[in-house]
């Protein structure tokens, strides 16, 4: 049976939804978590840069990693929402897609949705309400959900 599915995300918690009609309450699936995001930069790496000589071995200047750890557990928690979205997509589950998310995830997200989940999506809000309940939730979205 496809559904409309309500996404609610931050760099580290996803909750998905199903509406079960247009004006209904929302019910909470799935809770996705990624605690890594939490951590400091100093925890996300196993160790400080190494250190490079200078050209006349007097100066050394501090290799820095190619992106920010940050930023990459945030790709990887987008990368795995993205593909849950997609195998239930596949499942033929997935009719509409409302995503709420921070403003950092909500465009991380974008980048990682195919096109044909894209086509699904009938509502966006740059919000964080991952902590907020779901009656709070559905007060932020459209009155009558499209399906």
């Amino acid at each position: 049976m496809k559904q409309t599915m309500i996404v609610v995300a931050d760099s580290t918690r996803a909750r998905i939804f199903t509406a079960e009609s247009a004006s209904s309450a929302l019910n909470e699936i799935e809770v996705m978590v990624h605690p890594e995001s939490r951590e400091h930069d100093r925890e996300i790496t196993s160790d400080l840069p190494g250190k490079g000589a200078g050209a006349d071995s007097s100066a050394g200047h501090s290799y820095q990693g190619e992106t920010d750890p940050k930023k990459h557990e945030l790709v990887e928690f987008t990368r795995s929402i993205s593909g849950y979205l997609e195998n239930t997509r596949n499942a033929n589950k997935l009719s509409r897609l409302l995503i709420v998310a921070s403003p950092p995830v909500l465009g991380e997200l974008r980048a990682h949705l195919s096109s044909s989940i894209k086509e699904k999506i009938v509502f966006e809000l740059d919000k964080n309400l991952t902590q907020h309940s779901a009656v709070d939730i559905r007060d932020h979205l459209p009155k009558y959900l499209s399906h």
